[in-house]
C-alpha cells in the first residue's frame, strides 16, 4: 500500500518548488492511464529500517552490484534506489517486489521479463547526490535524468561543453551570459541523458548527434537530430519540476501524453 510518510514532508515544503498542475500526494491506487506518464521522486536518505526492508527485496545480482561500491553511503543508495524502484513495479502490476525480474538490452536499459503482458510498462530511473527520480509509461518508450547542480567555474562548463554538447549547443551556451551557464549546462545534460536513455543505446549514441534547446526560460526541446532526423517528430520532451539545486527532464514517445507528479514515502 502506497501511504504518505510525514519523514518526508519537511523535505519537500523546504526544497521542492511547487507548480499549480503538480500534485505530490500519490492515490491509495494506483492507475497509469495510456496517455499518461507518472513521475516519482525520492529521496535515497532513508532510515535505517527502510533500507534494510528495501534490501530484502532485491535480487542476488542486485545485492552483489550494490557490494561492489566501495563507499557505504554509495552502497545504500544503490539499495534504496533499486528498492523503491521495485516497490513501484509492484504497486502498478500488483505484484510481490521480490519476484519481478529484469532483462537487459545490449546498451544495459532494463526491462520487466513478463512474457506475455500487453502492453508493456515502461520505465526508467535516475539518481544524483540525494535523489531519485522515476518515470513510467504504458506504451511507449521513455527517458529520465535528474542531475544535481554542482557549481563550477565559468570556464568548466564551457570546456564540459565543448567536450560533451554538439557544436549548436556550444555555441548556444558560449552566448549566454555568465550568470546563466550554471542553469543552461544542466538544463542541456538533463535533457541529453534523458533523450539517450529513452532512445535505449547508451553512449553508443554521440551525445553531439542530436541538439535540445538550453537557454534558460526556452521550451524544452529536441531541436535536430543527424543520426536519425526522423525522431525529432517522434518524441517529445519536458522539464520536470525538481528539488532546488537540481535539474531533470523526461523524453517520451509521442506528444499526446500528460506527466502526473508523486512523491514516493511508504509508511514502515
Amino acid at each position: 500500500m502506497l501511504r504518505d510518510n510525514t519523514y518526508f514532508d519537511a523535505f519537500y515544503a523546504k526544497h521542492v518548488s511547487m507548480e499549480k498542475d503538480v500534485c505530490w500526494q500519490p492515490p491509495s491506487t494506483l492507475v497509469l492511464a495510456g496517455d499518461e506518464v507518472h513521475i516519482w521522486l525520492a529521496s535515497l536518505e532513508q532510515p535505517a529500517e527502510r533500507v534494510r526492508q528495501l534490501l530484502a527485496t532485491l535480487s542476488p545480482d542486485e545485492r552483489e552490484r550494490a557490494e561492489r561500491f566501495y563507499f557505504e553511503k554509495d552502497r545504500r543508495h544503490f539499495v534504496v534506489a533499486r528498492g523503491i524502484l521495485r516497490a513501484l513495479l509492484g504497486s502498478y502490476l500488483q505484484m510481490p517486489a521480490p519476484s519481478l525480474h529484469f532483462t537487459y538490452n545490449p546498451y544495459g536499459k532494463p526491462t520487466l521479463d513478463l512474457p506475455g503482458r500487453s502492453p508493456a510498462l515502461s520505465f526508467n530511473l535516475s539518481h544524483s547526490h540525494e535523489m531519485a527520480l522515476y518515470a513510467f509509461a504504458y506504451g511507449r518508450e521513455i527517458g529520465v535524468d535528474i542531475e544535481y547542480m554542482r557549481p563550477l567555474a565559468f570556464d568548466e562548463y564551457l570546456e564540459l561543453a565543448k567536450h560533451h554538447f554538439s557544436s549548436r549547443e556550444y555555441a548556444t551556451l558560449s552566448a549566454l551570459p555568465e550568470a546563466e551557464h550554471k542553469q543552461a549546462f544542466f538544463n542541456c545534460w538533463t535533457r541529453k541523458e534523458a533523450y539517450i536513455k529513452a532512445r535505449g543505446k547508451g553512449l553508443s549514441l554521440p551525445l553531439g548527434s542530436f541538439d535540445v534547446s538550453l537557454a534558460p526560460n526556452e521550451p524544452a526541446e529536441l531541436l535536430a537530430s543527424r543520426e536519425a532526423p526522423y525522431t525529432v517528430t517522434d518524441w517529445s520532451l519536458r522539464v520536470l519540476t525538481a528539488p532546488n539545486e537540481y535539474a531533470a527532464a523526461l523524453m517520451a514517445e509521442g506528444r499526446a501524453w500528460r506527466v502526473r507528479y508523486w512523491k514516493w514515502g511508504e509508511a514502515l
